[in-house]
């Protein structure tokens, strides 16, 4: 991996979730009243989720699962509750920390305290272990594709059985929002979306040593208003 480049972009994405929009993206995933806009985007994750979700195993007794970027702890609550051990991980400490306020306060916290960890750092620790099922969702959006495949290529050694995660297809209106918000300044927006074709991000995928043992499977688009984010199912030959 150019560790220059995922490193510099790394820093721009902790940096921007933990100090610059942790309110804003807690107010996000909460239920809580939010304007037209993010509204659409609220409705365009939640579907995504549930997409991930779906392609899980219903039963995830005994299986370790790692939610990589799991911002606010969602989708690692669900998998939880199906049985998961579940290691929920996120550059920001402030959204991992809200991760944890909000399990504390479930019925069913004590049991999710049992089968959830949360942690912040870098997903592609080797430390971090080995893992059944790998989720990132729209975490690897914010890289180039070169990046975003070497970051599949660093989880799928230590991933047993299924690698879930997203990317931003390639279309006018994404790429129209990408040129929008480099108007704003600097300091006021979000590390940009990083488009990539399909076909393009196949055929990466393809070419990467790493990746030789995993082919594409299941793949769905999620279109909300001002969200778009494309699932994509990496499993075993």
């Amino acid at each position: 991996m150019n560790t220059a480049s995922y490193q510099q972009r790394r820093g721009q994405i902790e940096t921007y979730f933990d100090r610059t929009a942790a309110r804003a993206w807690e107010t996000l995933t909460s239920t809580a009243p939010v304007g037209r806009i993010r509204a659409t985007v609220r409705a365009g994750r939640d579907r995504m989720r549930e997409t991930l979700l779906d392609w899980l195993p219903a039963d995830l007794s005994g299986a370790r699962l790692l939610d990589a970027g799991c911002g606010t702890g969602a989708l690692a609550i669900e998998a939880a509750r199906r049985g998961a051990q579940v290691l929920a991980i996120d550059l920001s400490p402030s959204l991992v920390e809200i991760g944890r306020r909000r399990v504390a306060e479930l019925p069913d916290a004590a049991l999710l305290a049992e089968r959830i960890r949360f942690h912040s750092g870098d997903m592609l620790d080797p430390a971090l272990g080995a893992f059944d099922h790998v989720v990132a969702m729209d975490s690897l959006i914010h890289y180039n594709a070169t990046d975003a495949v070497r970051c599949l290529a660093a989880l799928a050694p230590r991933t047993g059985a299924t690698l879930l995660f997203t990317f931003a297809p390639s279309n006018p209106m994404l790429a129209l929002m990408r040129a929008t918000g480099r108007l704003f300044p600097r300091a006021n927006r979000a590390p940009w979306i990083e488009p990539v074709a399909e076909r393009a991000l196949r055929a990466r995928i393809g070419a990467h040593a790493e990746l030789a043992v995993w082919q594409p499977a299941r793949t769905e688009r999620v279109s909300s208003g001002f969200y778009t984010s494309q699932a994509m199912e990496l499993v075993r030959r």
